[in-house]
């Protein structure tokens, strides 16, 4: 898989980050449709540590991009755009946070639990029955992570459109590699701590139905950063660009951004 796609015309001073760890692909929408007002890298990321994707991420912004970039990380790519942004300042000119993984330990402990209640009895054993499968020693782990990928985002879901998924690949090497190291990081407070090294301008957006409660955005980041907003998005879920009554006001909010 290649690690870089480009959208729109150099120079590329926007990059957009997709979650996961190890969702490659799911922001290539936001790539496209930004990439009318700005040259847009969307780097794909391949590191199976949170080290090597702090890494891998700074080095296609530094060979590709036009520095400081404008960095766009969605849900974990959130998250890994506030740890590099903190890290190397001089890469990272504004940070723009969708639908952001929490910041503190507190905030994470219903977030599987919501999930599970917006299904239905059926889709919820089935999701129960996946996150059991996924626990034990089997050789295929990417195919039932895709396919409780695809419950979760139901649940994730406000009022979503009508779209074909654009994730390349469920790679759950990648995702359990990483996010055992960024939960340990989050749950010592040192993510958290990251946040007063960050020098650039921090604008979060987040849906009020995503299950990833905005207090554990907005209050954390409130306390450490010196230059943040906080955007809510009415009827929104986790995916802003996918649900029918905020894609209009994300995308505005966004090409408002990064101009």
């Amino acid at each position: 898989m290649n690690n870089l796609r480009k959208y729109g015309d150099s120079p590329f001073k926007a990059a957009v980050v997709h979650g996961g760890p190890g969702a490659p692909g799911e922001m290539a929408p936001v790539a496209r449709e930004l990439s009318s007002v700005r040259g847009v890298l969307e780097p794909l990321q391949a590191a199976a540590t949170l080290e090597g994707q702090v890494h891998e991420l700074r080095d296609v912004l530094e060979k590709n991009g036009e520095l400081p970039v404008i960095l766009l990380g969605f849900s974990w790519g959130a998250i890994l755009s506030f740890i590099l942004a903190a890290r190397y300042p001089p890469v990272v000119g504004k940070l723009i946070l969708i639908g952001s993984g929490v910041y503190e330990e507190k905030y994470a402990v219903n977030i599987t639990g919501t999930r599970l209640s917006r299904l239905g009895e059926a889709e919820r054993e089935k999701a129960l029955a996946l996150m059991r499968y996924l626990d034990d020693p089997v050789a295929d782990k990417n195919t039932p992570m895709a396919r409780l990928g695809e419950l979760i985002a139901k649940a994730d879901a406000y009022d979503p459109l009508s779209h074909d998924s654009e994730l390349l690949e469920c790679q759950y090497d990648i995702f359990q590699g990483v996010w055992e190291q960024a939960s340990k990081l989050r749950s010592s407070g040192k993510l958290l701590k990251l946040g007063k090294r960050i020098r650039c301008p921090v604008v979060a957006v987040h849906g009020d139905y995503d299950p990833h409660p905005y207090e554990g955005v907005k209050e954390p980041l409130s306390r450490v950063l010196k230059d943040f907003r906080f955007i809510l998005l009415e009827k929104c879920g986790h995916r802003p660009w996918l649900e029918r009554g905020a894609r209009d006001r994300f995308y505005e909010i966004l090409k408002n951004e990064i101009i």
